[in-house]
């Protein structure tokens, strides 16, 4: 076995001062994910979302971010999968943006709510036609009895929208973060490291340091 407690390096990338920060937390987030992009870091909207069921029991899982403006961050998703299941049960989430490579991350939480409709359509005219098939193939989260079915079903589909456009599926649509709180975390060394989190008071927001 590894030994994990062995594992250890020393984060020395750069700090995060108040005076660093843009005025908005979409704007540091967008200011972040160009730097991420910028950097060569794979997937830099890849994020991690948790949730949780009725009764508290967590899960979590890495999605690509597909949307990010002052309302929230969005993800795509089946709507009966076990996330879509989770944030109508608990409408709360957190999502994490882990640039490992640049040392940092960002952690929102907040409230979960749906997209519009007229979002998801826009998105879904996006994909490329395979994401759009796979889309209804999958039927997310459900067992299934082996590899084969998927395939199947996916063939079966190809088939049915031959020569048309594939409409956006009825169980499909978008998941939007708002956040109650973000916070950036930076790399220092001695573990000593910068968080600032910017805090919705109100109709408002602050910037507050926290220790690491």
């Amino acid at each position: 076995m590894p030994d994990l407690a062995a594992l250890r390096r020393e984060y020395a990338a750069g700090g995060l001062s108040e005076a660093d920060l843009a005025p908005t937390w979409h704007a540091q987030l967008a200011r972040w994910l160009a730097e991420a992009e910028a950097a060569g870091v794979v997937e830099p909207n890849a994020v991690v979302l948790a949730t949780a069921a009725a009764d508290g029991t967590p899960s979590a899982r890495t999605v690509l971010a597909k949307g990010l403006d002052e309302r929230g961050v969005v993800v795509y998703t089946n709507l009966t999968s076990r996330k879509g299941r989770e944030v109508a049960e608990n409408p709360r989430a957190s999502l994490v943006f882990p640039w490992v490579v640049l040392e940092r991350q960002a952690v929102l939480v907040g409230d979960v709510e749906p997209v519009s409709r007229e979002e998801a359509e826009a998105y879904f005219r996006s994909r490329p036609r395979g994401s759009q098939i796979g889309a209804w193939t999958s039927r997310q989260s459900a067992v299934i009895p082996s590899r084969e079915v998927l395939e199947a079903r996916e063939h079966e589909l190809q088939e049915r929208f031959e020569g048309q456009e594939v409409p956006l599926p009825p169980f499909w649509g978008g998941l939007r973060l708002v956040p109650r709180t973000v916070e950036l975390w930076q790399g220092r060394p001695s573990r000593l490291h910068d968080r600032l989190r910017y805090r919705r008071d109100g109709d408002a927001w602050v910037v507050e340091r926290l220790s690491p």
